[in-house]
């Protein structure tokens, strides 16, 4: 980890060839066409059901919904690194992450059509749910991190999180208390650019990667576009958390494609020509071109990735469909963990205004 590494980490070119020579070469030596193909099939779902959710969002069906396409090499590179019981701390975006540990596309629509308060049981999929506070997740895995040392794991955690995050508080605690106790954390950057409007120049003079040497953290710099370079970099930092070696960041440089979420629109704050400089980077077009290359990639195997990801879309959209309205008066369960005589006048209230209503009961 101490070695000079070139900024950043790359083993796919945009054009679809082999970068040769990288110290990183080695993490991936056992992916062959087999292996690539089922990388290419997990990106090519991931941005189906995301374009899906878009959809289904200006329907009216969800609520609201943050894109992730642009990011599926740095989220399905980085996901397939990890083993079953490695836990996962995500952001809002992560939605390559729930679908690489196996969350069915049905149970992803309750929180962003605003039907629930989580997803899923973060037990079952060793996954919490979409974190919208941004950067706290990186508080969470830390002391997630550290109670499973304390209880003998040998696992990696990963704390996912924004360019924007970086400038939250909650990032730099966790960054110091990793470090100072030698946590098993991966803190895994997607600097996708923008945090909402605001570009990363803005946030940072300097490379993000740059900043976690401050803490004594060792940094990583990789193409987040690059699904094999993403995949080495991050097998090589979970391996230093399972062995106790400590925290480790990675920036993963990528673009987001999209808006922020559906109730932004970025062509205020960012020009065409930046998209389509990123657009000719595109992570699955150049996972495609290496497939071409290598001649690993036809007709029938095409169709078989496109009739999974419709095959995963329509789960989506189902189970988005199928969500039942919450009654009204549940929006005051679950706000304190006992019985507040605010939240029982405001129910009383709410419950009274309900009533002047004709087409709603509580």
């Amino acid at each position: 980890m101490s070695e000079k590494i070139d900024y950043p980490v790359q083993l796919i070119q945009p054009d679809g060839a082999r970068v040769h020579g990288s110290a990183y070469s080695a993490e991936v030596a056992d992916i062959g066409p087999d292996e690539l193909r089922g990388l290419y099939e997990d990106m090519v779902v991931l941005r189906r059901i995301d374009a899906e959710a878009t959809a289904l969002q200006r329907q009216g069906q969800l609520g609201i919904w943050a894109p992730s396409s642009g990011q599926e090499a740095a989220q399905i590179g980085s996901a397939r690194a990890l083993e079953p019981d490695d836990y996962v701390f995500t952001s809002y975006r992560e939605h390559g992450l729930a679908y690489s540990r196996g969350v069915p596309p049905a149970q992803w629509p309750p929180l962003w059509r605003g039907a629930a308060l989580a997803n899923w049981d973060p037990a079952e999929f060793n996954l919490t749910n979409p974190a919208i506070v941004v950067g706290s997740q990186g508080l969470h895995a830390t002391g997630y991190a550290m109670a499973a040392h304390l209880d003998g794991a040998e696992i990696a955690v990963m704390a996912y999180f924004g360019d924007g995050a970086t400038s939250q508080g909650d990032i730099s605690e966790a960054l110091g208390f990793a470090a100072g106790w030698g946590v098993g954390v991966v803190f895994f950057c997607q600097n996708n650019h923008w945090a909402i409007s605001e570009p990363v120049r803005l946030q940072s003079p300097f490379p993000l990667v740059a900043r976690p040497g401050g803490f004594g953290i060792p940094g990583i710099a990789v193409d987040g576009n690059d699904v094999l370079g993403v995949l080495a970099v991050t097998r090589t930092a979970v391996r230093r958390a399972r062995e106790g070696g400590g925290p480790t960041f990675i920036e993963a440089i990528t673009y987001r494609m999209g808006p922020h979420t559906t109730a932004d629109d970025p062509t205020r704050y960012r020009t065409g020509a930046e998209v389509e400089h990123w657009r000719a980077r595109d992570p699955i077009d150049r996972l495609r071109r290496l497939l071409e290359r290598e001649g690993a990639i036809d007709e029938e195997f095409t169709r078989r990735v496109d009739a999974a990801a419709g095959e995963a879309a329509g789960a989506l959209r189902a189970g988005a469909l199928a969500i039942p309205d919450p009654a009204p008066l549940t929006l005051f369960d679950h706000v304190y963990c006992g019985p507040h005589p605010l939240i029982d006048e405001e129910r009383e209230q709410f419950s009274a205004y309900l009533g002047t209503l004709e087409e709603v009961r509580p």
